[in-house]
């Protein structure tokens, strides 16, 4: 059963359309992130499932209960729906163990031993120790703090987590740390749970569904794998990573381009193309142990990313440029020879798809 059904949701603010007729299914229990660039109306899709604005047309329901239409909104506080923003918004002047009783449903101060208990809960839960709940939020880290605010909204024993970037601020490790962290709390938790981000490589890592979403509509909903290795155009194929694209000529399930015959994932159309492959489908070795046949290459360019490295390379047979991510313990010096192999299948689109 789906527990946030989203229908030919449209909103405008003035005569900028923000949502165009989207619809999305997020069943019980799973997590969904929906990736798009600043401005292109995820933060306001989010909103409207929270109960902060109303649609224009379409309809949204949760637990089947239908929550927003035009006309008809259900109020925020009534929806069971928890809300974490970018920065965790916490009360300053409050506690840790304030901030998390604030969203403990019907808390009484005749209740305070049971409250306690249930923040006591809550911090471990978020993996924060029960010291931390004397600590203001000053006192925190930015990954505590929207720990925090996890347990907070978590209080409410919500059946919807609405993530607004809640990792955007943090550093590079912390993000990651905190990411993995909140992901398992949910989880276990069985919270069904809708991220909002711009982060290619978060929603990837963070969902079981990734929707991608361009001016106010989604190009592709589907499993991460899906939308990675088999998006639909190439707008979504550059958006959530970086890709080599070249012309190729696409015949009986193969598409001949520069690097050679290229096996290609099943094909509507035969004729010429733009073939589609990632960094790290292409391998280049050094040329002395490949084996003939191979096109060869010079290394222009290298960038060590420490795991990976990036290879600029040039072909001797013409002046295509191509980019290899493969293992940083393996990077040719720039001016090395290397040849050139193709792991996999290729996506292919014709050549009328201009970025979507």
């Amino acid at each position: 059963m789906s527990e946030v059904e989203i229908e030919s949701l449209s909103k405008s603010y003035g005569p900028t359309a923000v949502l165009d007729a989207v619809s999305l299914r997020v069943e019980r229990g799973t997590t969904t992130a929906v990736v798009g660039s600043s401005g292109c109306g995820k933060t306001t899709l989010l909103r409207v499932v929270a109960g902060f604005d109303s649609p224009d047309a379409g309809t949204v329901s949760i637990a089947g209960a239908l929550v927003a239409r035009p006309g008809r909104v259900v109020p925020p506080h009534r929806r069971r729906v928890g809300y974490v923003a970018q920065d965790g918004a916490l009360f300053p002047h409050l506690s840790v163990a304030g901030n998390i009783g604030f969203g403990l449903r019907g808390a009484r101060v005749r209740d305070r031993a049971r409250s306690g208990r249930r923040v006591a809960q809550l911090l471990e839960m978020v993996s924060l120790d029960e010291s931390y709940a004397r600590r203001r939020p000053h006192e925190l880290s930015g990954g505590q703090q929207q720990r925090v605010a996890l347990a907070r909204a978590l209080a409410r024993e919500p059946e919807v987590m609405l993530l607004d970037e809640p990792f955007s601020a943090l550093d590079a490790g912390l993000r990651a740390s905190t990411r993995k962290s909140v992901a398992q709390t949910l989880d276990a938790a069985g919270v069904t749970t809708i991220l909002v981000t711009h982060d290619q490589e978060e929603a990837l890592s963070f969902a079981g569904q990734v929707a991608v979403m361009r001016a106010g509509r989604f190009t592709q909903v589907g499993a991460p794998e899906q939308v990675y290795h088999r998006p639909v155009d190439i707008f979504t194929a550059e958006f959530l990573g970086e890709c080599v694209l070249l012309p190729a000529v696409v015949a009986g399930g193969v598409a001949e381009c520069v690097l050679g015959r290229i096996p290609v994932r099943a094909s509507a159309f035969e004729g010429p193309g733009r073939m589609l492959l990632r960094p790290e489908q292409i391998v280049a070795s050094d040329l002395g142990a490949a084996p003939d046949g191979r096109k060869v290459g010079t290394v222009t360019a290298t960038e060590f990313l420490g795991s990976q490295a990036l290879l600029d390379i040039t072909l001797n047979s013409s002046p295509t440029h191509i980019r290899v991510r493969q293992a940083g313990t393996r990077t040719p010096a720039v001016g090395s020879l290397v040849a050139i192999e193709v792991l996999g299948e290729a996506e292919v689109f014709p050549v009328a798809d201009r970025n979507g």
